[in-house]
């Protein structure tokens, strides 16, 4: 089974067995775009993508926005992760950690390195900050998997983690995840 069918189906299982969502869960959101909805191509890579064709973006990162962290939050951390990218094993985006618990969101382009009060990790292509989606022309969509995550670590982690480091230095820290997706076809 494909990674993004696998990660849907245990995300619809979570879903089936959680109570319902209330208004004081914990909840991340665009007010740039809905959760499902195509990206808007202020987010795209600005250059030549994998396939030599050009993205026609900014490459500037999404606002986004969390409400109502859980108690005992000491920092959050961000990740947008692409599952469909590299024939299924996916793309990291963003890296981004030692957000302060009083920020609760992050403005359009704040991906940059050194833009945000935050740390920047390594994405999938070796270098600090944000890299905008640019899947292969003809490719069926790409889903990018915005995650945040409210964590009981205070925001000392050190620079430059990739992906799967600080999600190891996350475990047992995440007090609750919040996920929304934005599509990509070219």
């Amino acid at each position: 089974m494909n990674r993004w069918l696998y990660s849907l189906a245990v995300v619809s299982l979570l879903a089936l067995a959680a109570p319902a969502a209330s208004d004081d869960a914990f909840q991340m959101s665009s007010p740039a775009f809905k959760d499902g909805d195509l990206l808007p191509a202020t987010y795209l890579y600005d250059s030549i993508g994998v396939d030599k064709t050009a993205c026609g973006g900014q490459n500037q990162s999404p606002p986004l926005a969390w409400v109502n962290p859980p108690a005992g939050t000491q920092s959050f951390a961000l990740v947008i992760f692409d599952p469909d990218g590299m024939n299924g094993t996916g793309v990291t985006h963003w890296v981004a950690y030692n957000l302060p618990p009083a920020k609760t969101s992050v403005a359009l382009g704040e991906g940059a390195p050194g833009a945000g009060a935050f740390t920047n990790g390594l994405q999938q292509f070796g270098l600090l900050g944000y890299r905008g989606p640019c899947p292969p022309k003809g490719q069926s969509p790409h889903h990018y998997v915005m995650t945040v995550y409210a964590l009981d670590l205070p925001p000392t982690l050190a620079t430059g983690m990739t992906r799967a480091e600080l999600l190891a230095a996350l475990d047992k820290h995440i007090l609750r995840a919040s996920s929304i997706v934005g599509r990509v076809v070219r």
